[in-house]
């Protein structure tokens, strides 16, 4: 890389990352962290429902315009208004616990298995019987119970910088623990669902021990400490910090599909590699939808589930938000196609629920920051 070249990268990363923690860098990500300073807001539908259709309140910690395309389509096909509420997953969860009966949420969506396991756990939920779901969504993307059900799919990959890293080199997360990787390995904080469910998955098809060991490994190799989401470690790998990160798909395809041609830049400037395929697989999560314990409305928040789990709607998720579709009917964008197929862990996602303590105790162990 020319010495020109590294310096412009280094300089859009800073940009990039002080713009991050005044804005909205990673809007779907709910767990606190620094990159999600959007406060709770509410977005009011002036649009009088009929009677006879009625209306969905929604809270949701997606905060893109692909979604609020499919609501207002989901309203033209149905008469139903969709009433947003939007905000960081954890403060949505806590306002409807703290709201109880009195809640006029209906349906609650929000990324990663881990948090809907939350929901679940927290008996903010109710159990869904309805064949279009069971039939659009694969069981192993919806909860035991069917209290809560995949919408849209991402894989944790690792994502090498293309002018340092053979793909050869690459085979597993765990020899990513290994020697040759010393001060390469970029991730962001324990505290980050994505990672929790990671390590979660790990002690499911590993064991305790082994989940410990490789988390013990990676915060050996780590190029620096954890800091920001996983765009900024995809920028930290172009801009030469480390040689490798680990992160989920969408990140990458929303970088190389930007408008802003210095993001598309970074995007264009690493590889995407699924790690595991001679073994258990990549690690695979979701964002879901669950219909809340005490929805008024249950019967349109079921209507509206069913929607999103819809071909025409799985199409426009994949498209807009670079996710892959969860309905088997759908087919993923040109530019995922492009990176190949991959095997997948073959687990119940409800195991990164239950996992989940566990997983932090872990992270707490070995000193993952």
């Amino acid at each position: 890389m020319s010495k020109a070249l590294k310096g412009f990268l280094i300089g859009f990363m800073l940009i990039f990352v002080l713009a991050a923690c005044g804005g909205n860098e990673e809007p779907e990500e709910q767990t606190g962290e620094v990159e999600e300073p959007k406060a709770e807001t509410e977005e009011v539908v002036e649009e009088e429902a009929t009677e006879e259709a009625g209306v969905v309140n929604l809270y949701t910690s997606r905060h893109y315009d692909t979604d609020r395309e499919l609501y207002d389509l989901f309203t033209e096909q149905t008469g139903i208004v969709v009433n947003v509420v939007e905000g960081k997953g954890d403060e949505l969860m806590e306002r409807l616990d703290r709201e109880g009966e009195a809640t006029e949420a209906d349906v609650f969506i929000t990324a990663d298995a881990g948090n809907l396991a939350r929901l679940k756990e927290k008996e903010l939920t109710q159990a869904v019987e309805s064949e279009t779901l069971t039939t659009n969504i694969p069981e192993k993307l919806r909860d035991i119970d069917n209290e809560w059900f995949g919408l849209t799919k991402r894989a944790r990959v690792i994502v090498y910088a293309k002018d340092r890293v053979d793909p050869s080199e690459l085979s597993t997360y765990e020899a990513l623990t290994e020697e040759e990787w010393a001060d390469r390995v970029l991730i962001r904080s324990s505290e980050n669902i994505y990672n929790q469910s990671l390590l979660a998955s790990f002690i499911e098809l590993n064991g305790e021990e082994a989940a410990k060991e490789w988390a013990a490994g990676i915060v050996d190799n780590m190029a620096r400490e954890p800091q920001g989401g996983d765009t900024d470690q995809i920028t930290a790998v172009v801009a030469e910090e480390g040689d490798v990160a680990i992160s989920n798909t969408y990140y990458v395809g929303r970088l190389i599909n930007s408008e802003n041609p210095e993001e598309a830049a970074v995007g264009e400037a690493v590889g995407v590699f699924f790690p595991n395929q001679d073994t258990n697989g990549t690690h695979i999560n979701i964002s879901g939808a669950a219909v809340t314990k005490h929805a008024k409305n249950a019967a349109n928040a079921i209507k509206f589930i069913e929607y999103l789990s819809s071909a025409d709607a799985q199409f426009k998720f994949a498209e807009g938000n670079n996710e892959y579709p969860v309905n088997p009917e759908v087919e993923p964008t040109e530019l995922l196609k492009s990176w190949g197929d991959f095997k997948e862990q073959d687990i119940d996602l409800t195991i990164l629920g239950e996992n989940n303590a566990r997983a932090l105790q872990i992270f707490n162990e070995v000193g993952w920051k």
